[in-house]
């Protein structure tokens, strides 16, 4: 990419057959450059009311031969087009429900598009210079508006604001990266989202190929500020998405390329891991990972699933290197067994699978001869690369599984299925980037589409990420075959934006122990959430580096239970221990184990609040985890430098804002408060001194270490609870997880408006005294989430709506608890009723318009153990 050969096709006319189709009433546009030895085609067409499709190409510039989205068929409901054409000025107007889009064609085509009302463009191509060829590939400039905010690529180094920085589009291995600096990370995203007070524009790329996205870092005195997308091989397909908010592109984007899968609801629990367990030989892998799972058990910390790394396959003769789908025999004799073992502690196993093959691996030999690898063209064989073999930093001779061959998909399936015989749960396809040294390694292209006219077999225009999605199809269908009446899961770190069609989850991969790798984590999080990479956490307490402090994994634990994937897990050498590595274990310090605890069985407590959100997630395309302006575009606070960085606070779910604190020694972090509609009711803080804080300001909150990280509810919210262990929604017994505790207790946490005020509100900046006031009349709250079986395929899980109104008057709080089935599911803590769990310091009295208990009476519950008022209330039914 460090090469230019820029030429910008002009003297563009309208496509003969265009015209042949009465462009008159068609939303579409096709355009011919007339100029030059290259023949360019433009073409730009509406699909939808707001996402609109555009093309570049020329003979040795196709479309993207696979691309990560395929081209839906225009659908505009009732809302029809209206299409002018003004042929003599080489204008063409679209007009669909609140987007119009105006395409001229007088130099080289220019796209701008309007909301309704709108005088100046949410969005336009640059001038002169809007759709270049630039050698095998291509270019797109369009206009930059500085002073607003860009997200999405899936996952970059913080700042969340993309604004004024350049990105390379492709993936990497990126071992120990900064997460403010380094670039490229793990995904391969060529979503770009421009959001601003008046209206959001997506540009997502459909290509696999090598690009980059400067936005608005390049500045020219002839061009201006623009932003440039460039594509290393083949034409261009784009398609533009237009919102009125970021929540509108975002789930726009999702109905092209596919809403998030639907994660297992045990995944909302505590993930452990950790290179050294599976690696250990005396004592052996399997009895480490057991041990570590009965030490969760003696520490009250419950474990719901373990990453079991690598060891599990290294060789036991030398070289002892990582044979993937090979079992160490002394480590793990009996697989079957080792599954069984841990499926009784009710502990799903993850497998590290890694898509690549040593040269000593036993199969090595006969997937050479079978094709299953990339051809080299200099050697007409294998292509072969340094690949990582054992312990940090080692390396030996090896080649890529090829997934368009049919020997490589289909032994990799096979690989799969076998570990799915014997037990395992979870594929994690890991290492998983395809950062292969040649453009020109050679696919076979057996297993995808080849396109009318495209000869090309290399790597370069077919995308090395290509295989990286392929990689999850191949995991995620074997997964079905092995275990077809259960929800396929399979983790990926590694993606592109068709991957997570095939994979639930993801997350931020071998970061670094810091308290600025924590910080900017928060917004590595937010944009893969904008990419639709919404299943995704860290590894907590970092992958590499130094061990945490006991404050610093505290605070980590503490802001890591309020995110949707909360995994410990890490590989920690050093000079004298690269092989095995040091691990991480939540009651490693004997000072803060109550702390860590209570944080853990807080986060089982949440579970049925983090999985209605990935219910959310699948069905609306919405994060769990969320930029403080997500919603709250009227608030002029959240366009701050400060809340665009976001790295420090986030929305978790609609009811809770959560933030951490970022440096050793910190006892208050600073925490705005957004304020939808000029007039919120305000938010809670869950933590001593438990005040009720006023929506639009910032607010200075204790937090000292030994307590908590502010999470802070909306005022009118509500959490759904459950009990603080592993619990399963499934009403039969499992004989392969025999004993596992029901999921027969629903509490719901209510956060009504005070009465009038409280005296330990905190003062405000003037002084005086802050309040948060209820007006007399009833104050209602409507609040759902959704349940399911949590692990059921998802075409067979029957979700089950459940709502929550309180109404809140001066001497009570009125609620009522309902629940809608959408097919046979039920609760099973449904036949108990709901306890209703009020803030601490809330004395007011609960009503049930329901009634509740067994005999259908309100039942007053007394106090729970942190001195909350809890009430037993009846749950209606249709």
């Amino acid at each position: 990419m460090f090469q230019q050969y820029e030429r910008v096709p002009t003297h563009y006319v309208l496509d003969a057959t265009h015209k042949e189709a009465g462009s008159e009433k068609t939303p579409s546009l096709t355009l011919v450059s007339t100029g030059g030895n290259d023949k360019c085609q433009f073409s730009f067409e509406a699909l939808r009311p707001n996402v609109f499709r555009t093309t570049f190409t020329a003979a040795q510039h196709p479309l993207p031969p696979h691309p990560s989205a395929k081209r839906p068929e225009p659908a505009f409901g009732s809302t029809g087009p209206e299409v002018s054409i003004d042929t003599e000025n080489s204008l063409q107007t679209i007009k669909v429900g609140y987007t119009k889009a105006v395409i001229g064609w007088t130099n080289t085509p220019v796209v701008s598009l309007f909301l309704d009302g709108q005088q100046k463009p949410l969005y336009r191509d640059l001038d002169f210079r809007s759709y270049a060829l630039d050698g095998s590939g291509v270019a797109h400039y369009s206009s930059y508006k500085k002073d607003s905010l860009h997200v999405g690529l899936g996952e970059k180094a913080a700042p969340m604001d993309l604004s004024g920085r350049s990105f390379s589009i492709t993936a990497s291995d990126t071992f120990g990266y900064d997460a403010y600096r380094t670039d490229p990370l793990y995904k391969h995203i060529p979503l770009l989202i421009n959001v601003t007070p008046k209206g959001c524009v997506g540009i997502f790329s459909t290509s696999h190929s090598r690009a980059t996205w400067n936005v608005g870092s390049e500045i020219d005195g002839m061009w201006g500020h623009f932003k440039v997308y460039r594509q290393a091989h083949g034409g261009l397909e784009e398609y533009l998405i237009v919102g009125k908010t970021v929540a509108e592109v975002v789930r726009s984007y999702a109905e092209l390329v596919g809403f998030p899968l639907l994660v297992p609801r045990y995944m909302m629990g505590y993930v452990g891991g950790g290179m050294k367990y599976s690696m250990e030989d005396d004592p052996r892998g399997c009895d480490c990972v057991l041990d570590f799972i009965r030490n969760c058990e003696k520490h009250g910390m419950p474990c719901s699933a373990f990453q079991m790394s690598s060891g599990y396959t290294v060789a036991e003769t030398e070289p002892k290197t990582r044979n993937v789908f090979t079992w160490n025999r002394h480590r793990f004799p009996d697989p079957r067994e080792f599954t069984r073992e841990a499926h009784k502690h009710g502990v799903r196993l993850l497998a590290n699978v890694k898509p690549y093959v040593l040269a000593n691996h036993p199969a090595y030999p006969e997937l050479v001869k079978s094709g299953a690898f990339f051809k080299d063209p200099n050697t007409m064989t294998a292509a072969v690369a340094r690949l990582w073999s054992a312990g940090g930093g080692t390396s030996g001779e090896g080649s890529h599984l090829d997934f368009t061959s049919k020997a490589g998909y289909n032994w990799w399936y096979n690989g799969v299925k076998a570990l799915k015989d014997v037990g395992i749960d979870v594929m994690w396809n890991d290492n998983n980037e395809y950062n292969t040294p040649s453009d020109d390694w050679q696919c076979a292209l057996e297993t995808v589409t080849i396109p009318p006219g495209v000869s090309s077999k290399n790597i370069g225009l077919w995308g090395r990420a290509l295989n990286t999605e392929l990689n999850g199809k191949s995991s995620h269908d074997a997964t079905i075959e092995g275990e077809p009446g259960v929800r396929p899961f399979v983790l990926t770190r590694s993606a592109t934006a068709g991957t997570m069609r095939y994979c639930a989850s993801s997350w931020s991969g071998d970061n670094v122990t810091s308290w600025e790798g924590m910080k900017g984590a928060n917004a590595l999080a937010l944009n893969a959430g904008f990419s639709l990479v919404q299943c995704y956490g860290h590894d907590i307490g970092g992958f590499e580096g130094p061990q945490p402090t006991p404050e610093h994994l505290v605070r980590w634990i503490q802001l890591g239970i309020h995110s949707p994937r909360f995994a410990i897990n890490c590989y920690k050498t050093n000079e004298n221990n690269s092989l095995n590595g040091d691990v991480i274990e939540p009651w490693q310090y004997p000072s803060v184990r109550p702390i860590i605890r209570d944080a853990i069985n807080r986060r089982y407590e949440l579970v049925p609040y983090t999985y209605s959100l990935m219910l959310k997630s699948h069905r609306e395309a919405i994060p769990p985890q969320r930029w403080t302006g997500w919603g709250y575009e009227s608030d002029p606070t959240v366009w701050t430098k400060e809340l665009l960085k976001g790295d420090t606070q986030y929305w978790f779910g609609d009811s809770l804002i959560v933030a951490g604190v970022y440096e050793p020694g910190v006892s208050s972090a600073r925490v705005y408060l957004p304020d939808q509609s000029g007039s919120d009711l305000g938010f809670l803080n869950l933590s001593a001194p438990y005040q009720y804080l006023a929506a639009g300001k910032w607010h200075e909150i204790s937090s000292t270490w030994h307590s908590s990280i502010p999470v802070l509810a909306r005022i009118g919210s509500a959490i759904p609870t459950g009990k603080s262990k592993p619990t399963t929604s499934v009403a039969a017994e499992d004989p392969e997880f025999p004993g596992m505790e029901k999921d027969d207790y629903r509490g719901v946490e209510i956060f009504p408006p005070p009465l009038a005020q409280y005296p330990h509100c905190p003062p405000s900046e003037n002084g005086d005294e802050t309040t948060v006031s209820a007006n007399a009349e009833t104050k209602s709250f409507h609040n759902t989430w959704l349940e399911d079986d949590g692990t059921s395929p998802v075409e067979k899980a029957d979700a089950c709506e459940v709502s929550i109104t309180y109404s809140v008057v001066s001497d009570a709080i009125h609620v009522k608890v309902a629940t809608k089935k959408e097919g046979q599911f039920e609760p099973l803590w449904l036949k108990n009723g709901v306890t209703v769990v009020l803030p601490v310091g809330e004395e007011r009295a609960v009503e049930s318009e329901v009634g509740g208990g067994a005999d259908g009476s309100l039942q007053d519950l007394g106090r729970d153990e942190r001195g909350r008022r809890i009430w037993k209330v009846g749950v209606s039914t249709s």
